[in-house]
């Protein structure tokens, strides 16, 4: 053993001893009360078929890509909407809204979007679920 290890021996050793010093019986005490909820909170989560039927979907690469896509639509549209005066309304206002073609795929993301929840909603009955 080197002399160098020796010195990180007793550096770990200096360590471990200054952390059992500041484990106070509150610490301690809040530490194991945390870890007790946090592992009554993971039993539920765990429990919970619809989370994790979500979180196999989340898992998905194409899911993933859309979050990702979703987000910078987020961000994009908040700053776009913060930095631009209201709209005015009336029908020339609508059919300029309607004439960009993000209008289109966006009805149609929702239509498609809101066709599976439709039909999943529709099989989980019959399932009786």
């Amino acid at each position: 053993m080197t002399n160098d290890d020796l010195q990180r021996l007793v550096e770990f050793a200096q360590l471990v001893t200054a952390a059992r010093d500041a484990m106070s019986d509150d610490i301690v005490t809040r530490l194991s009360g945390a870890f007790s909820e946090g592992i009554t909170l993971l039993d539920r989560l765990t429990r919970n078929e619809g989370l994790m039927s979500l979180l196999q979907v989340l898992d998905r690469q194409e899911s993933q890509n859309f979050l990702v896509a979703l987000s910078k639509a987020i961000h994009e549209s908040s700053q776009e909407i913060a930095s631009t005066p209201p709209a005015i309304g009336g029908i020339g206002c609508t059919l300029r809204v309607v004439r960009d073609p993000g209008t289109l795929e966006g009805l149609r993301l929702l239509s498609l979007i809101g066709k599976h929840l439709s039909d999943s909603l529709r099989e989980q009955h019959h399932r009786g679920g």
